[in-house]
């Protein structure tokens, strides 16, 4: 049991940090930061025209309670492998932020930018933002 304990010790003594969104270096083809624009998305430019539309922060709102109790199952499940565990936590949290764009629908594009793209799906003109959606493990 000795053994045991000090290898589980070991395994989660050994810190790690998840980070998930829009990383360091996803960018556009103008260079712009991917995270940039999902901020302006997110928390509008009312002098810019563009209304609030909050899928960052109401995934974080609506899902985050959620995130300790399934990186406990996870750890768990890894034998306590602190970086696999939160890797999937990463996996599963960059999935959630993914679905938040998908169901955004409101509030609804303005006539000129449905004419301009094609059609109405807010926060999806290129896929890029939604594509750029990462998460990073590190020590």
């Amino acid at each position: 049991m000795t053994a045991y304990l000090r290898d589980l010790s070991r395994k989660v003594s050994r810190g790690a940090a998840l980070k998930v969104g829009f990383l360091e270096g996803a960018t556009y083809e103008d260079g712009t930061p991917v995270a940039t624009i999902a901020a302006i998305q997110n928390w509008g430019a009312p002098s810019r025209g563009i209304p609030p539309r909050p899928f960052f922060t109401n995934m974080v709102r609506d899902k985050s309670d959620g995130w300790g109790p399934a990186l406990g199952r996870i750890m768990e499940a890894n034998d306590f492998d602190a970086r696999q565990s939160l890797a999937l936590m990463g996996e599963g949290i960059a999935g959630q932020l993914r679905q938040s764009i998908v169901d955004t629908n409101s509030p609804p594009l303005a006539q000129s930018t449905i004419d301009r793209k094609g059609f109405s799906k807010p926060l999806i003109d290129t896929s890029h933002m939604l594509n750029s959606i990462d998460y990073e493990v590190s020590p």
